[in-house]
Formats: structure tokens, sequence, C-alpha cells
């Protein structure tokens, strides 16, 4: 079972390796996919507003996280006070192993650690891998987010109180 552990600045470099990997499948769905891609070749900066969870197998980051807290700045569509999942990404590699079950949990857990009553996260339809395992682990859709370059993005919220 891979580890978890904290990001560490030397680790960007496979951060952004691991998320470009996870969303490339997803290419021909967004309308400007190189605007996408140097989106999410910045996970490394959700560490300066959250916590960045990586997961390592055998000394390789095969999965990553963000978690936003509570109080950090975060899009409008989100509730001020709640904490935020972030760009879970998995090597497609290492799918199939529970590693973003593990990542989401571990977030669930610094919400709780933060004494927050909901998290919430924002994803989209195509991802039918997260979106079912979300659903499953609780989370409901509570309105529609803007869309991201032409994809149709909603706001899913879990109870922890």
């Amino acid at each position: 079972m891979p580890m978890l552990r904290d990001y560490r600045t030397d680790d960007a470099e496979a951060v952004v390796r691991v998320a470009l990997a996870a969303f490339a499948q997803f290419e021909q769905h967004y309308s400007d996919w190189p605007l996408f891609t140097a989106n999410v070749a910045k996970m490394p900066l959700l560490a300066k507003a959250g916590e960045i969870i990586v997961a390592e197998d055998g000394g390789q980051i095969v999965g990553a996280v963000a978690y936003v807290g509570a109080q950090a700045p975060k899009p409008t569509f989100f509730g001020p006070a709640w904490p935020v999942i972030r760009m879970l990404v998995v090597d497609p590699s290492a799918r199939g192993k529970g590693i973003g079950r593990q990542l989401t949990e571990e977030c669930l857990r610094r919400a709780e650690r933060d004494q927050a009553g909901v998290i919430a996260l924002h994803t989209t339809p195509i991802m039918t891998v997260a979106l079912p395992m979300y659903l499953r682990m609780g989370f409901v859709k509570v309105q529609d987010a803007p869309a991201v370059l032409g994809l149709p993005y909603a706001v899913y919220v879990k109870r922890l109180d």
C-alpha cells in the first residue's frame, strides 16, 4: 500500500508529472488543452494556500491531492468556510490500488482535525472513476459550478458532523 506524506518543495516536478499523466486521457474533452495543462502544471502552487499530500510507492510519487483549509482563499463557488479537496491525481500506472480513496480519506481526516462540519470539491461527469468514488464516499451534489473550458462542473459536499 502506498505511503502518504506531506509534500516537500523538491516533490514539485514529480507532482506535476503525475498530474499531467492523470489528466492526459481527457485531452479531447477540454476546449483549450494547452491552457488546461498549463493550469494543471501549477498544482505545486496549491501548497501556498493549502496542504498537498502525496502518495509514494517504492520511492516514486504515484498520487497527490491538495487540501485547502476553511480559511484559505478558494474559488467563490465554494462556501468561504468550507475546506476543499483540489486536484486529486493518481498516476495511470498506479490506478486501481485505492490511492485516490486513500488521498481523499486523508483530506477528510484533515477537515475533521480542523473541526469542519463539511468538506467540498468540484468535479465533472467525465471523471468516470473519481465522481462515482466521491458519491460512494457520501459526497452530494449541491450546485453547478462554472464550466471549465467547455466542460460542466458541479460542487459536491460531504457532511462531517
